[in-house]
């Protein structure tokens, strides 16, 4: 029987322990992300406590994506379990990760450009290695959820009475700076939009028996056209088939066919179609003059 004491004193090396083979040694090993601090030393100042080292952060980034995970707790707890996760982003067995919640607010306080040029960087490293054929592309979309709720949806302001509402101030009071705009979001959909939606749901309601949960006040039938929500106005309803009404974003990714690459990663509105955002995708991930699909 073997009996397991913890010892006072050891003697360890984690590039003893992490296999030559493994592969964040090996990527660690072939990504240089030394580029990052040139690129962030704007964004950190020169008095108070240490922040989280930049290469440090898209490495746990990075780590999290590889290994599909999403939460930044269960991210620091997964690496701190891991030893070749150590290895490759620089911590040794008995060194505390950074605070879960440190690695929210580096991630909310970086700009999105910052974010995009990091992708440019290691997409152009990417071509010099030949792993970037550029001959094909396979384009496809998913919906993301946003981090908002239907529930909270309110109604937007119908455009004419704001716009009535300002000529007679205006008219009224000259002086006053009539170009001021609503709070509240205006309806921009057309009359006959409206009416469509209006014998959309007329129909739902009226097979309202036949929807399961259907009679529940919390699933009525809203539309993008009259209604949004405040705390994200750009997240709009999206109906994917066998899939609940939830508040999305369309996201959009092209993929080098070659060896799996990422070329492009766009998000737009939910309410749009991949058709609509197509050209887009082509017209900025096309490489040199050999097709796109």
């Amino acid at each position: 029987m073997k009996n397991y004491s913890e010892k006072l004193f050891v003697s360890f090396q984690l590039s003893d322990r992490v296999p030559k083979e493994n592969f964040y040694r090996r990527l660690s090993e072939t990504l240089d992300l030394q580029f990052l601090y040139k690129d962030t030393r704007e964004l950190y100042g020169k008095t108070g406590n240490p922040s989280i080292d930049p290469v440090v952060f898209f490495k746990l980034m990075l780590a999290g994506y590889l290994e599909n995970i999403t939460s930044d707790r269960r991210l620091i707890d997964h690496c701190s379990m891991r030893m070749d996760i150590l290895y490759f982003i620089g911590y040794d067995i008995d060194e505390p990760l950074p605070w879960h919640s440190t690695v929210s607010r580096t991630r909310q306080l970086y700009p999105s450009i910052l974010f995009e040029s990091l992708f440019d960087k290691v997409f152009a490293m990417c071509i010099e290695k030949g792993m970037v054929a550029g001959h094909t592309h396979a384009v496809d979309s998913v919906p993301i959820k946003a981090n908002a709720s239907i529930e909270n949806f309110e109604l937007k302001t119908p455009v004419q009475s704001i716009r009535a509402h300002f000529t007679a101030v205006g008219s009224e009071n000259p002086s006053e700076k009539t170009s001021q705009q609503s709070d509240k979001i205006e309806i921009t959909a057309s009359t006959s939009q409206l009416k469509r939606v209006a014998k959309y749901q007329d129909n739902l309601n009226a097979d309202r028996a036949n929807r399961p949960k259907a009679s529940n006040e919390k699933a009525q039938l809203l539309s993008n056209k009259t209604h949004y929500n405040p705390r994200d106005p750009d997240a709009k309803i999206s109906i994917k088939p066998g899939k609940a009404r939830k508040l999305n974003y369309h996201c959009s990714m092209s993929v080098d066919a070659a060896q799996g690459v990422i070329s492009h990663i766009q998000a737009d509105f939910a309410d749009g179609r991949d058709s609509q955002y197509l050209s887009r995708i082509v017209s900025v991930c096309r490489i040199d003059s050999r097709e796109i699909i």
